[in-house]
């Protein structure tokens, strides 16, 4: 589905004009065409790949979806892949931005997202100072649109690990804590999987050597990935917080297993007692003095819950029971 597609000269906008016109502009060479997709068919992309003269390969990758972060040149154009990311209900939801940047045009291919790039398109007319840079200021919006998202996503993560922290020592909460914390850790990695082949793609546009079209934009770049970087680092804290949670949950279920077990070895001494006394006066010999005492059985009865009383209490002293 056909978002946008507009001309620009000089940083401002010469008039929004039809698919069938890109050619006609981009010809001139003092303008730029900037076209915004949505979800595009086949069809639209074939039409895109004739106007602008795009590459097979990076039009097939766009057509196929699910590519890593990247940076791709081919020739004087380039075709850059990023991730975009959102929360909806508590589910991690992928989807996908596809750039075709050349001298004087810029076309993106928003996938599996409903996220849009409207408030973009504005904030760039409104600086026509910055805009005047072409394609690679335009890209530079788009990708730290993208970026500034991935903000709310880390907080949300971040809350979510903090409520599982402060759950952690409830009775009986160790099995849904450690599912949580599953879930949780899922959701990093995929966001890692994400954020790390994105800072080595956008190290490729600042600094050292760098595409002809983003030699006036470095800067902006190292922007991006200053925050792709502090992305990074709050993932990587996220993660080695969840494993030590982790390690916390499954200790404190060794913990309450090691209660248990006192319990029962405690329960099982004192039952022990009385069964060794048992056992001892039902042996069936002929010649026990004993059994034959009138107060035998009374005496008998309380020398076993004595002896059981005594080792109750000393469990309870030492916090067995």
């Amino acid at each position: 589905m056909l978002i946008n597609c507009a001309a620009y000269q000089d940083g401002r906008k010469l008039a929004d004009i039809p698919v069938e016109k890109i050619s006609d502009y981009i010809a001139r060479g003092d303008c730029f065409v900037w076209v915004a997709l949505k979800d595009a068919e086949p069809a639209e992309l074939e039409v895109m790949r004739r106007e602008f003269g795009l590459h097979e390969l990076a039009v097939e990758d766009a057509h196929h979806g699910h590519q890593s972060p990247k940076v791709e040149e081919y020739g004087s154009s380039l075709f850059v892949v990023v991730k975009m990311v959102e929360l909806v209900e508590g589910v991690l939801q992928v989807g996908e931005l596809d750039i075709f940047i050349g001298e004087n045009y810029v076309l993106s291919v928003r996938s599996h997202s409903q996220q849009g790039f409207l408030g973009v398109r504005e904030r760039c007319e409104r600086e026509p100072h910055l805009l005047a840079h072409g394609p690679s200021f335009v890209v530079y919006a788009l990708m730290d649109a993208v970026v500034d998202r991935y903000f709310p996503v880390i907080e949300s993560l971040e809350d979510e690990l903090e409520r599982i922290e402060d759950s952690m020592f409830e009775r009986a909460a160790e099995r849904s804590n450690i599912e949580h914390l599953y879930q949780l850790k899922r959701k990093v990695m995929i966001l890692k999987h994400i954020v790390s082949p994105l800072m080595e793609s956008v190290g490729k546009l600042f600094g050292g050597r760098v595409p002809a079209l983003f030699d006036d934009s470095q800067n902006y770049f190292r922007d991006v990935y200053d925050h792709l970087y502090r992305i990074n680092n709050s993932i990587e804290v996220i993660r080695d917080t969840i494993n030590t949670a982790i390690q916390v949950n499954l200790s404190m279920v060794a913990i309450d297993e090691s209660v248990v077990n006192k319990r029962l070895a405690a329960w099982a001494a004192i039952f022990a007692v009385a069964t060794a006394f048992a056992g001892i006066w039902g042996m069936n010999f002929k010649f026990m003095p004993e059994l034959d005492w009138k107060y035998g059985y009374p005496v008998a009865l309380a020398l076993m819950v004595s002896v059981c009383g005594y080792l109750y209490m000393r469990f309870r002293k030492a916090r067995w029971l």
